[in-house]
């Protein structure tokens, strides 16, 4: 590293942490725009689940080309033209005036924040070459995602009081601006030492296996989880990770060498990632909907009131760090699991107008505390394993189980919660002579059920939306009962292979992060 490097690292840094930030807050401030979108788009519960995790398919499935492109090409250039792409692409969202051109846009947004992510962790990496300056450098590039948490549903719920559901992706444009003119003068160009040509053939079996399994996860709800088309995706996405694996146990130079995943302490740590993830997502995915359509919240107070489970976040995160040094990760890590499956369980209890600062807050107080013990530790434990040339892709296995841990818990908690609201939707509003097509459509998503009832008679419709709050009540609590027992079986399968002490390196790297959420 040269000198002027060195002297300009924490401003490298501020950089990577915008870079992470913007990739970070489009799917925080999108969350608390799902029901303003469901009214304005007509988007029912699969298309909310789509405009949520069509960002997520192309992002987890490009990850890993994105770690290789920009170890060969150049990380700060890749970077650049990827930032470059994601404000063009939010401009096509802000114009979009249908389900379909707002899928496209999200599609390209993801595709290029999958160039964008390991780039940042890569340059930080090779940024600090201290092991305890790393540590603190990593545990704040990892506190982005703890202030996007914050910010993200503020800023979408502002600008959704104010102006069309739009401007939730017009606002990146300034991010954009500063991240490309500070890269430019600040950030470094850097490659990986000793990178081959990139591995085209790991990176086709790659890209296609991760997004056939995406795919399968999110479609299954609406296909039918034993339907041919999905049970073709998830065979094909299976036979595809047997080629991807065969192939890249003979190359000399492999784009992701696949013996990491022998190791328990790798594995363990990207399957805790993944769990978190899909607990946290699921989540969020039903708790904005709750706010705002039970509960009546406008998309600005939905955002106010997510604040607590943020700060706590935000707070608890360096304790959780500090606790693994102490105590070793297998301890806080299965703790924090178990602490989430508690917090689940808790709000699968609640009523749906339970007081908020009372067992509402409660329950997201004590999920954040769970979640915050989860994410350093994890994460030290899965990097510790790998050598400086595995760094980069080890960053794009650890955000592509994010990913897919989240794209699971969208997909699967939601699917939980349509098997429970649909038909009993279906069954009340049945018995008030409404036809099979305004059932079908009032059976779609909460939104489209309020404005069925809406047209009902005066002397029907109080019952009706009493039976439209306990059907979406119902499906919540069963959502949040599934979510506690996968955190639940994860803390106990994970307790056997996460190190119960850190090695010096696992210690330095204990601070690593919150990865973006």
């Amino acid at each position: 590293m040269s000198r002027s490097t060195q002297e300009r690292r924490w401003q490298i840094l501020s950089v990577l942490c915008l870079a992470a930030f913007l990739v970070v807050i489009d799917n925080t401030i999108v969350n608390v725009a799902l029901p303003t979108l469901a009214r304005h788009l007509h988007a029912s519960n699969s298309s909310l689940q789509w405009i949520v995790d069509g960002y997520s398919l192309p992002f987890a499935g490009l990850l890993l080309a994105g770690a290789g492109l920009s170890d060969r090409v150049g990380r700060k250039r890749v970077m650049q033209g990827a930032i470059i792409a994601f404000g063009v692409f939010s401009f096509f969202a802000a114009r979009s005036n249908s389900v379909p051109e707002l899928l496209i846009a999200r599609a390209l947004m993801g595709a290029a924040a999958a160039f964008i992510f390991p780039a940042t962790l890569s340059i930080l990496t090779t940024t600090f070459d201290d092991d305890s300056e790393r540590a603190k450098a990593f545990g704040i590039w990892g506190a982005t995602a703890g202030v996007a948490i914050a910010v993200g549903p503020i800023v979408g719920g502002s600008l959704l009081v104010h102006f069309w559901y739009g401007s939730i992706f017009l606002v990146n444009l300034p991010v954009v601006i500063i991240a490309l003119v500070a890269s430019t003068f600040v950030v470094p160009e850097s490659r990986s030492p000793g990178a081959h040509s990139l591995d085209l053939g790991g990176l086709a079996l790659g890209t296609f296996g991760v997004s056939a399994l995406i795919l399968a996860i999110i479609q299954g709800p609406s296909w039918g989880w034993r339907s041919v088309a999905t049970l073709s995706l998830f065979l094909l996405a299976a036979i595809l990770a047997i080629l991807f694996g065969r192939y890249e146990l003979r190359r000399p130079a492999p784009l992701l060498d696949v013996r990491i995943f022998r190791n328990g302490v790798f594995s363990a740590g990207a399957g805790t990632i993944a769990a978190s993830y899909f607990c946290l997502f699921g989540f969020i995915f039903l708790v904005t909907q709750y706010f705002q359509l039970i509960r009546g919240y406008s998309a600005l107070s939905a955002g106010v009131h997510t604040l607590p489970f943020a700060f706590v976040t935000m707070v608890v995160t360096p304790v959780g760090a500090t606790l693994a040094l102490r105590l070793g990760a297998r301890y806080v890590v299965s703790a924090g699991l178990l602490i989430m499956a508690l917090a689940l369980t808790w709000m699968a209890t609640i009523g749906a107008f339970a007081p908020f600062f009372g067992p509402v807050v409660g329950s997201m107080v004590v999920l954040a505390i769970g979640f915050s013990l989860i994410s350093a530790p994890s994460t030290a434990a899965l990097m510790e394993t790998l050598s400086p040339e595995q760094v980069g892709a080890g960053a794009a296995v650890n955000e592509t189980t994010r990913e897919l841990g989240g794209t699971m818990g969208v997909a699967l908690i939601g699917s939980v919660f349509s098997s429970v609201f649909g038909p009993q939707v279906w069954a009340a509003l049945a018995k008030m002579g409404l036809s099979p097509h305004q059932l079908n459509v009032a059976r779609g998503s909460m939104a489209a059920a309020q404005a069925t009832v809406a047209h009902l008679p005066s002397s029907v419709r109080a019952v009706s939306s009493q039976s439209l709050v306990n059907a979406f009540m119902e499906g919540f609590h069963r959502g949040c009962l599934a979510a506690a027992l996968v955190a639940a079986a994860v803390a106990v399968a994970v307790f056997k292979f996460l190190p119960s002490r850190s090695s010096r390196r696992a210690s330095a790297l204990a601070g690593t992060s919150l990865e973006g959420s």
